[in-house]
């Protein structure tokens, strides 16, 4: 287990330069106009999709300028933190044109993370159709997860939020709350996801606020969540595993108090790096190191902290954090790593950016 501490926090201050900061400046911005942008997808020819929280849906060209807005995107519960989240090509894009979405769904009294896909058809979407609802429904607009990716065996994997109030909801495997759950394309339980009590689909589960997921080349399922004041984790995921919120945690509650005891607890997972105090991490994207396999780096968004963030892994361990590119002091919320080797980033805002960052 390791930690930043203060020489480190001074570092993602900018009172002190780590040793990144010598790093020539290589940002391209690519849109500077989008509104509050959640995630972006690569499509095959080059140009992108991104989602923004509010609930559209923008389709931009190659070099960033947009094309469209894309119609028949579902209605979002946009409130506070809830909104349109992630966008995922299906895995047979080419030629099924389909993607998934993942936003906030309901009412303030009953709203929850969902999942829809529908085929893209030029510039409008077809077929919608709803393949998951999380539940319960929960009465607070925070803490929805969201992330979606596809993991080993074709799974569909999605993050969920434990709801700010109902954190106990992450250690009960009868609730979707605070877990990750592997799903069929079509949103059934996948085949062979631990099941040793409670609801099928649940993955791996003690999670608080999980906006980070990234499969690496050899199969391995990383996430990042949020803590609350400390305590932000970064975990390499094993199924059936207990991730230890709020019983295991190195943060603290908003109002000051300890939330738990403990900041280990025996048969959970401890994580592979942990944040005090917290960046707020968004986006998470993998970089393996040529002809090293379980090597490279970790690129992930800092919110409470801003900036971007470089995580240096060997195996299931990292070994050092650092911040890069320390002219970009903005709030990232997403990280991607484009088919050309270079990093897709989000900010976060009324005017967010889209950036290409050369590695």
């Amino acid at each position: 287990m390791r930690t930043l501490r203060s020489v480190l926090y001074l570092c993602v201050m900018g009172l002190l330069s780590p040793a990144a900061s010598s790093q020539e400046a290589g940002i391209t911005e690519l849109n500077g106009e989008l509104r509050f942008p959640w995630s972006v997808a690569e499509l095959p020819d080059g140009g992108f999709l991104v989602a923004e929280r509010e609930g559209t849906l923008q389709h931009l060209a190659a070099d960033g300028s947009l094309l469209t807005e894309i119609q028949g995107v579902p209605p979002v519960y946009a409130k506070s933190q809830g909104g349109l989240f992630d966008v995922l090509l299906a895995q047979d894009f080419a030629d099924s044109q389909m993607i998934y979405l993942s936003y906030a769904h309901g009412t303030p009294a009953a709203n929850g993370t969902r999942i829809a896909r529908a085929k893209m058809n030029g510039s409008t979407l077809e077929n919608l159709e709803v393949v998951f609802t999380v539940s319960p429904l929960k009465d607070t607009p925070v803490h929805y997860g969201g992330r979606l990716a596809w993991g080993p065996e074709g799974a569909l994997l999605l993050t969920t939020g434990d709801g700010f109030d109902y954190r106990e909801a992450a250690q009960d495997r009868e609730s979707l709350l605070g877990k990750t759950l592997r799903l069929t394309a079509e949103g059934a339980a996948f085949p062979g996801t631990e099941a040793q009590e409670g609801r099928p689909e649940v993955w791996t589960y003690g999670h608080r606020n999980p906006q980070g997921l990234v499969v690496t080349p050899e199969g391995a399922v990383w996430s990042h969540e949020h803590g609350p004041q400390g305590g932000d984790e970064l975990n390499v995921l094993v199924a059936g595993e207990n991730y230890g919120w709020p019983v295991a945690t190195f943060g603290i509650d908003y109002n000051g108090a300890r939330i738990s005891p403990f900041e280990r607890y025996p048969e959970m997972q401890d994580s592979a790096w942990h944040w005090t105090p917290s960046i707020g991490p968004s986006g998470l994207a993998y970089v393996p190191t040529p002809d090293a396999e379980a090597q490279g780096t970790f690129y992930l968004g800092g919110l409470a902290i801003p900036g971007l963030y470089a995580a240096e892994r060997k195996g299931d361990q990292i070994l050092a954090v650092e911040r890069r590119y320390p002219e970009l002091r903005e709030r990232v919320r997403d990280v991607r790593l484009a088919r050309d080797g270079t990093l897709l980033v989000l900010t976060d805002g009324e005017n967010g950016r889209f950036l290409r960052l050369k590695l």
